[in-house]
C-alpha cells in the first residue's frame, strides 16, 4: 500500500535520453523543495525525472531556468529529446509505461538523428543609432519626414510620426530578412539544419537556431566572428549554446 508521502509526490519529466546516461549525485530539479534528479530506464531509453509535489504549482522563473539548464547540460554530453515545461506523470512506473514504452520507436529514431549534434542559437541586435542612420540614408522619404517632424509639436505631427515609424519598421524588417540570409549563408558549411526564430525585440537583426555537428564548433565560431567583424558597430552578435535541440525535434507532452 502506498504511503501518504508517496501519494503526495509525482514524477516531473525533463527529457528522453539514451539509457547509458549517468548522473552526478546530488543534482536537483524543479519545485520547492526541489527533488533529486534520477533516471527511469526502459529498454534502450531513459527519462530524466525528479519528484515534485503535484499540489504545488510550477512556473516560477527559477523552475523555468532549472528545466532548461538541466536539458542543456545533458545535451552537451548526449542527445536529448526535450519535453515541454510542466510534464508530470503520476509515478516512475507511469513514466515507463505511459511514455517510454508507447513511444519507444519514435524516441529512438529521433535520438539517432540527433546523435553527434547540438543546437546553438545566434542572436544579433542592431545598434540603434547606426541602423537608424543607415535606414535614413537609404530612404529619402524617411529623411523628409524626419526633417518635417524635427522641433515640431508632437501632437501636431502625430500622423507624420506614425508614418515615419511605419517606414522605419518596414525598412528594418527588410534588413532583418537580408541579414538573416547572410547569417545562414555564412553558416551553411558548418551546420546540418537551421531554424529561423521569431524576433523578440524590434531591433533584433538575426535570431536563428543551428544544428551543429560535434567537432564543428570552432568552425562555427570562426564564421560568427568573421560576420561580427563585418557588422562591427552595426550588429551586436551573441552565440548561445550548446543547448538541447528544442528547434529540431517536436517537444513531447505526456498525454498530449
Amino acid at each position: 500500500m502506498a504511503s501518504s508521502n508517496d501519494q503526495q509526490r509525482a514524477s516531473y519529466v525533463y527529457g528522453i535520453l539514451p539509457d547509458d546516461i549517468e548522473l552526478s549525485s546530488g543534482m536537483t530539479g524543479v519545485g520547492d523543495p526541489p527533488g533529486e534528479l534520477r533516471v527511469v530506464r526502459s529498454e534502450d531509453l531513459a527519462a530524466l525525472v525528479s519528484d515534485v509535489d503535484p499540489g504545488r504549482p510550477l512556473g516560477s522563473p527559477d523552475d523555468l531556468r532549472t528545466h532548461k539548464e538541466i536539458l542543456d547540460s545533458s545535451a552537451a554530453e548526449v542527445p536529448v529529446l526535450p519535453l515541454r515545461f510542466g510534464a508530470v506523470l503520476a509515478s516512475d512506473d507511469a513514466v515507463e509505461k505511459e511514455l517510454l514504452q508507447p513511444f519507444h520507436d519514435e524516441f529512438s529514431a529521433a535520438l539517432d538523428q540527433l546523435d553527434g549534434f547540438t543546437e546553438y542559437v545566434i542572436k544579433g541586435r542592431y545598434v540603434e543609432p547606426r541602423i537608424l542612420e543607415e535606414v535614413l540614408s537609404e530612404n529619402p522619404q524617411a529623411q523628409r519626414l524626419r526633417e518635417q517632424i524635427r522641433g515640431q509639436d508632437s501632437d501636431a505631427t502625430r500622423d507624420l510620426r506614425i508614418q515615419l515609424g511605419e517606414l522605419l519598421s518596414d525598412a528594418i524588417s527588410a534588413k532583418r530578412e537580408k541579414d538573416t540570409r547572410a547569417l545562414q549563408d555564412a553558416m551553411a558549411d558548418h551546420c546540418a539544419e537551421s531554424f529561423e526564430r521569431e524576433p523578440t525585440h524590434e531591433d533584433d537583426a538575426v535570431h536563428v537556431a543551428f544544428l551543429v555537428e560535434t567537432g564543428q564548433e570552432k568552425e562555427m565560431e570562426k564564421a560568427v566572428e568573421d560576420l561580427a567583424r563585418k557588422w562591427e558597430g552595426r550588429v551586436e552578435l551573441r552565440v548561445l549554446g550548446p543547448m538541447a535541440a528544442y528547434d529540431f525535434v517536436g517537444t513531447t507532452q505526456p498525454g498530449g
